[in-house]
């Protein structure tokens, strides 16, 4: 047989969190990236700068000056990148007061813009932007150092720079210095594309790992939910009557309260078959004597009298039997105090022909709730006091409480004649109605079924003043 299987669309669970958790890992890994990214330019940035700083020391220790105040550098230098032209690495010493620069051999090739106004003691960091080239044909003038004069253009080039100001002290002359120190940016730039360009394809890498992980514990973990709907599937064809297999705690309470539901509704559905039999099957009895009676018009009218009150007895009671949910566990907390106030008010209106009148006496808390369905409260309750008023000479006694256990206790005692002959007979649950004793087994049969579809117990004994009591204990559903 073809089943039509349950499939994932864009509203299952599935394609929720998968949606939900792509969002967020790549959201997750953006900023991850990004920061990471950032982190790692600065790091690399603020090595840079500080390898500068040390060309700078390297400048400040080599440098003199002469009788004249003329500045003298050494031919060469422990780095040997500032003596190679074109090397990347570019110094200068340059002197405000008399325009005088000194540049390292490196710097032949181009026109770095070194910087040539730095306060005494004060160290500048940045980065500038293009060589500066000058045209022969424009007279120099006084200009911005950091920008192009008249006649002068920046080249594509960009540099990290790193300048340092100081009062240089000789024979008893002050000399102010600007001692900088020039690094062509494309190197900086290659170390942080190679890192970035590795960083993105470990962290994509690793989110596509972390993706299909995710998929494959969501398939892995949502797969009691499947095999859930594969054994509904199978219910509902037929092939099995109730969930069968085990899940985990989180769907466990489900499938119970399904299976409950289910079982709850065969047995509503058993009920209802059996008192249609039931009735069926008592109505001949009274029929066949009414049919009987039509030929006896002298005792016809006691008869159809007599078969009426016992049909109406036969109806109750199946009436009764087949409306008993049982169905305590989805049904919501009922207050049982008002119940059981009207029940007493209602029979004591409907015994009032009694001779010394009827007392009820009602033990049971004002905030006492149970889970019960409200019909099933009536019937029970209703059917056990109607039936001990019916019986009782003066008293009733009904005593509603939770017992040590949590279930529900409930006792009803009179002060009538009690209960004669055989007491399980009047319990057993498929007994004729015809059968009974008239009066008194119509009411505790249902009760017997009620209390049974409750899982309950249910016993017959004799009260204190020597009447019947009736004991039931329901258990928390």
């Amino acid at each position: 047989m073809s089943r039509a299987m349950p499939r994932f669309t864009g509203n299952s669970i599935r394609t929720r969190l998968l949606l939900g958790a792509t969002l967020v890992l790549v959201a997750f890994v953006a900023a991850a990236g990004w920061a990471v990214q950032r982190a790692h330019a600065d790091s690399v940035r603020v090595a840079r700068f500080a390898q500068l700083q040390s060309t700078v020391y390297l400048l400040l220790a080599g440098a003199e000056l002469d009788t004249d105040g003329a500045l003298m550098m050494p031919p060469s230098f422990p780095e040997p990148r500032l003596s190679l032209p074109g090397s990347g690495l570019y110094a200068s010493v340059f002197i405000p007061g008399r325009n005088e620069q000194w540049r390292s051999p490196s710097s032949v090739a181009g026109n770095p813009p070194f910087p040539r106004s730095v306060a005494a003691g004060q160290w500048r960091y940045e980065t500038l932007g293009g060589d500066v080239r000058a045209d022969p044909s424009v007279a120099a003038a006084p200009r911005d150092p950091l920008q192009p004069g008249p006649g002068e253009a920046r080249t594509g080039s960009t540099y990290l720079a790193v300048a340092y100001g100081v009062n240089w002290a000789d024979g008893g002359r002050t000399v102010p210095l600007v001692l900088s120190v020039l690094e062509d940016k494309t190197g900086f730039d290659r170390e942080v594309a190679v890192f970035d360009r590795t960083l993105w394809t470990w962290l994509g890498g690793a989110g596509l790992l972390l993706l299909l992980s995710q998929a494959l514990l969501l398939r892995w973990g949502l797969a009691p939910l499947r095999r859930v709907a594969q054994e509904i599937l199978r219910i509902e064809h037929g092939e099995q009557a109730e969930v069968l297999q085990s899940y985990p705690s989180e769907i466990t309470a489900l499938t119970n309260n399904l299976n409950t539901l289910m079982r709850q509704q065969r047995l509503r559905q058993t009920r209802y078959k059996e008192g249609l039999s039931f009735l069926a099957h008592s109505l001949k009895t009274p029929l066949a004597v009414l049919r009987g009676a039509l030929g006896e018009p002298e005792r016809l009218s006691a008869t159809v009298a007599e078969q009426v009150t016992r049909m109406d007895a036969i109806v109750q009671h199946q009436l009764g039997r087949a409306g008993a949910s049982g169905a305590a566990r989805f049904a919501p907390f009922l207050r049982l105090r008002p119940i059981v106030q009207r029940i007493s008010d209602a029979l004591a209106k409907v015994h009032i022909d009694k001779k010394e009148g009827l007392a009820f006496s009602l033990e049971c808390p004002q905030d006492l709730e149970w889970r019960i369905d409200e019909g099933d409260a009536f019937e029970l309750l209703g059917n056990l006091m109607d039936n001990a008023a019916k019986w009782a000479a003066r008293r009733v006694a009904v005593r509603v409480a939770l017992d040590q256990a949590g279930g529900l206790a409930i006792r009803v005692d009179d002060d009538g004649p009690g209960f004669q002959g055989n007491t399980q007979a009047m319990l057993q649950l498929h007994v004729r109605a015809d059968e009974q004793v008239p009066g008194h087994g119509v009411g505790l049969a249902v009760v017997h079924d009620l209390v049974t579809s409750h899982q309950g117990q249910l016993a017959l004994a004799r009260s204190d003043w020597g009447g019947g009591r009736v004991e039931i204990v329901l258990p928390t559903p």
